[in-house]
């Protein structure tokens, strides 16, 4: 990323870490020199101090103080030469204590007097200063003095400045090691950090796109896993908040959709229905207004008259039966009653009271013996699908003017087939002959008062028993059918 946090964090401490060693360096170079030259000032006098007292008491040569004598030198880094006053070395603290010797004795006699550089300290018995050596053109504090017993004293001190110089050195190599260092931890430390966030960025980024299956599985105390859980209630949140949305949506879609079948559905029954009563009412006002102006008067012309009116109003009540009924299936007024009957008893007793009728239009009507067969269904409803069928065989029927009802066993269910011989249905008009008011023939329809409905009511009631039922066509007729879920006769069940 461009602006991460982890390198900014890393830049941020990196920055606070190189400004604080240079800070550092900044001090050293400026105050560590007369922190320095205070010190061993202190460190001098002290030795000075000690050794006049021990000459005073007369133990500087005692094997005691020859202990005490290497601690002081050693601890403060400094040289020690001590005279008698016939310029013999009573105690050193180097070998080569000759060359000490000699300098203490120009110093002595102000030989070298214009190389000091400048005085630290200048008292009666002792002097302190900063000695310049032309060779090596090093600084070094030197002192020398008298004791109190007139003995001479030097302590020369090492390189003021290469001592700071290399403290300033190590500082700065330490330092851009600890910077270095810092560096890397920082990186790694921020990663810590960084980590959690960029997995909460990842599922937000999901949550982005309705994703909310991602969650934070951090289990840290820390800040950032509290952001965690709150993002993992706010995903649970979002995700209900969308599914109920998505579930009033579905629910308002479906409500549309219903609300403009149901107005397709009423515009059509209103112009199917005006169609189809208004030749009806035609005739009847026809006939009528014939019978009031007397335009036949014998009484045979009037009972013609009569009867075609009374047989038009009988069209247009069955229509209307039908048309009530049709909607009460389509609209789920109509409560379907399931109950356990004998399909077998309800087709015989159907096809007996239509046997007068069959006979008078020459039609033969076979159907094998079949035993009581049990079925779940609506009698009633059954009984009417049944009748829409058969009625549909008597209209169409043609050519050996025979109708075939059969049962068969299919997977469990029972299916009733009401076969006509006769003209079989054009292939086109097959997707249609279920829709209200759809006619095949309208003139033949016409002939026998078909309606158009009946094909409808059976579709309705077979879905809302949720059925199967069909047609299949014949080179020599027509075969409509329905299938019932079938109930196995308890006597044979129990004879099992």
């Amino acid at each position: 990323m461009k602006y991460s946090i982890r390198r900014q964090f890393a830049f941020v401490f990196g920055l606070l870490m190189a400004g604080t060693i240079l800070l550092c360096w900044f001090i050293n170079n400026t105050f560590l020199e007369k922190y320095y030259l205070n010190n061993k000032k202190k460190a001098m006098l002290s030795a000075y101090d000690i050794i006049n007292e021990a000459s005073n008491e007369g133990t500087i040569n005692a094997e005691d103080f020859d202990i005490e004598f290497q601690q002081i030198c050693g601890k403060n880094n400094i040289n020690i030469i001590v005279l008698d006053t016939q310029t013999r070395t009573i105690k050193t603290s180097v070998n080569d204590y000759e060359v000490l010797s000699r300098q203490l004795l120009d110093y002595l006699f102000k030989k070298n007097e214009a190389q000091y550089d400048r005085v630290l300290a200048k008292e009666e018995n002792y002097e302190m200063y900063i000695e310049l050596d032309m060779r090596t053109r090093f600084e070094y504090v030197d002192m020398w003095g008298v004791l109190d017993n007139g003995n001479l004293f030097r302590s020369p001190l090492e390189s003021i400045r290469e001592s700071v110089a290399l403290a300033n050195r190590f500082l700065a190599y330490v330092g851009t090691g600890a910077a270095i260092f810092s560096a890397l931890i920082i990186l790694l430390v921020s990663r810590k950090i960084t980590e959690p966030i960029m997995e909460l960025t990842r599922i937000s980024e999901r949550m982005k796109h309705l994703d909310f299956d991602a969650k934070y599985m951090g289990n840290s105390r820390t800040e950032i896993s509290l952001l965690g859980q709150n993002i993992n209630e706010l995903s649970e949140a979002l995700e209900s908040t969308i599914s109920e949305l998505k579930s009033a949506n579905n629910e308002l879609k479906r409500d549309i959709e219903r609300k403009n079948e149901v107005d397709e559905m009423r515009k059509d029954f209103l112009s199917n229905v005006s169609h189809e009563l208004k030749t009806p009412i035609a005739l009847i006002q026809g006939y009528a207004e014939g019978l009031k102006e007397g335009v036949n008067e014998d009484a045979q012309s009037r009972e013609f008259y009569c009867e075609v009116i009374m047989d038009e109003a009988s069209k247009m009540n069955h229509m209307v039966k039908k048309l009530l009924t049709l909607n009460q299936l389509e609209f789920g007024n109509n409560a379907v009653a399931m109950e356990r009957f004998d399909i077998m008893a309800l087709i015989r007793n159907y096809l007996q009271s239509a046997a007068i009728l069959c006979r008078q239009k020459e039609i033969k009507v076979q159907m094998e013996e079949y035993p009581p067969t049990y079925v779940w269904a609506d009698e009633f409803m059954i009984e009417e699908v049944f009748g829409n069928y058969f009625s549909n065989a008597i209209n169409h029927v043609a050519g050996n003017r025979v109708i075939d009802v059969k049962l068969t066993l299919r997977d469990g269910n029972v299916r009733v087939s009401v076969f006509n011989t006769g003209n079989p249905i054009p292939d086109e008009s097959i997707p249609h002959i279920w829709e209200k008011f759809y006619k095949v023939d309208k003139a033949r329809t016409r002939q026998y008062g078909g309606s158009g409905v009946g094909l409808s009511i059976v579709k309705a009631t077979m879905e809302a028993m949720n059925q199967a039922y069909g047609v299949i066509n014949y080179d020599n007729g027509v075969e409509f059918w329905f299938e019932l879920e079938n109930v196995k006769n308890e006597r044979m069940e129990s004879g099992k």
